[in-house]
């Protein structure tokens, strides 16, 4: 049987405009910056801490982030699984990392 997840650890870089999500993109696909560098410099919210989110709930989450970060396989910030392409909510676009989850 599967196990229920309910709580994740997200990181994630937040942009307002397409383009500027994909140069943040950019950066970790073909430089290789660690995410939460990239976060500090790309991200527009008040995740700057690296794009740090800490533990999120399922139900805390607007939808197409929630479905996202749960569909990913946790992972470190030396060798991240993020969402590629980015994610478009409400807020802008997102690049999202999970660390953890329970």
């Amino acid at each position: 049987m599967e196990k229920l997840f309910f709580s994740l650890q997200v990181r994630h870089i937040l942009c307002e405009k397409h383009s500027k999500i994909m140069e943040a993109l950019d950066k970790l696909t073909v430089e290789n910056m660690r995410f939460d560098k990239v976060a500090e410099l790309y991200s527009e919210d008040k995740a700057k801490q690296g794009g740090s989110l800490g533990w999120m709930n399922r139900g805390s989450m607007v939808g197409d982030f929630q479905d996202a970060a749960f569909a990913l396989q946790p992972s470190t910030l030396d060798n991240p699984i993020f969402t590629n392409p980015p994610i478009k909510t409400k807020f802008g676009y997102h690049i999202i990392l999970v660390e953890g989850r329970k």
